[in-house]
């Protein structure tokens, strides 16, 4: 009976020093190799087990269980903040929830705006002296980088995802390039979840009208109007007319001051971009798209427009038609109006 005993309680003692290996070594350390950085997401309101689970689905730490079990004990999950993170190589798991907590604190927080153009957007992470603007422009424009990230055209115009992030000071420009795409990617799939049932060909085609969308709304409740006037304007062979891709040939290619006003010479301007000049889509986007854009262009309103012109600059507000003639009545009564 003895001897029975003595090999139930060897056998509880053994499980009991491989469970704490295995738990230690889950929480103090890293599997992930020495050269390799994560870029990962804590997204506002989200729960420490949420968090865990996505860090070990994307491998960054071996087991969720063991962290969320060790992070009450030490009430270390309540500490993670929201945000866009690179993950330094050859963190454990504690590390990297100290990192999520408190990490933010020695990084770079910079905004980019919805809106900008790969031009733009290195500027910005230029003068916050994240990485040299020469160098982002090389990488976001580097057709065997972005293609390798899932991108159909030759740049990542239209990939780099207007938001909030937390970089180190002179951090490598095609590693931000790798996480702007990746969170852009991460938003599409939130937005449009079946987004990998489409074309290369048709996703990107969509890419390209939100980016127009994107530049042309002011009031969010406005733009899925938009995007169905360029639907049906593309689906009656009608030129998209954008002012907005107007202003991208001038600013992005001609490289001019952006306009204060856009003058019937400019309308005639011959590039491949500009949708007075030519027929369809442009060859690629023409700018960052944010989820108001980005959702428009996956489901548009279901009008029959195929004409806006804007009625208050102040209030950022559009008056569409169904015909020319509504809408040139409506482009001399605001002409009027605001002259």
């Amino acid at each position: 009976m003895m001897s029975i005993l003595a090999a139930l309680l060897i056998t509880v003692v053994l499980a009991a020093a491989v469970a704490g290996f295995f738990a230690y070594r889950s929480i103090y350390i890293s599997d992930v190799p020495e050269d390799v950085s994560r870029d990962f997401t804590v997204y506002a309101g989200e729960s420490f087990n949420s968090v865990a689970m996505r860090l070990e689905g994307r491998g960054i730490i071996p087991s969720a269980g063991v962290l969320q079990l060790y992070s009450r004990i030490t009430s270390s999950d309540r500490g993670i903040q929201k945000g866009s993170y690179i993950i330094p190589p050859g963190l454990n798991a504690v590390e990297v929830i100290r990192y999520l907590s408190s990490g933010r604190q020695n990084l770079i927080q910079v905004t980019i705006p919805e809106g900008k153009t790969i031009r733009q957007v290195a500027a910005i992470l230029d003068e916050a002296g994240i990485t040299d603007s020469r160098e982002f422009v090389d990488a976001a424009t580097d057709r065997n980088l972005v293609q390798s990230l899932g991108i159909y055209g030759e740049t990542a115009e239209g990939f780099l995802f207007p938001e909030t992030y937390n970089f180190a000071e002179d951090f490598p420009a095609d590693k931000i390039v790798a996480h702007m795409i990746s969170v852009f990617y991460d938003n599409l799939a939130d937005i449009y979840p079946e987004y990998n049932s489409l074309s290369q060909k048709e996703l990107y085609e969509t890419i390209i009208l939100a980016s127009i969308v994107e530049r042309e709304y002011l009031a969010e409740d406005e733009a899925p109007v938009m995007a169905s006037v360029f639907y049906n304007r593309l689906e009656r062979g009608m030129r998209l007319e954008s002012c907005a891709t107007v202003v991208y040939v001038m600013t992005e290619i001609e490289g001019l001051e952006h306009p204060n006003r856009i003058y019937f010479s400019d309308l005639d301007r011959p590039n491949e971009f500009n949708t007075y000049y030519r027929s369809g889509l442009p060859p690629a986007p023409i700018s960052s798209i944010g989820r108001v854009s980005l959702s428009a262009a996956f489901y548009p309103a279901e009008t029959d427009y195929l004409f806006f012109v804007l009625e208050s600059p102040s209030a950022g507000r559009h008056v569409f038609s169904e015909s020319y003639e509504d809408h040139q009545l409506a482009s001399e009564f605001y002409y009027v109006k605001l002259n």
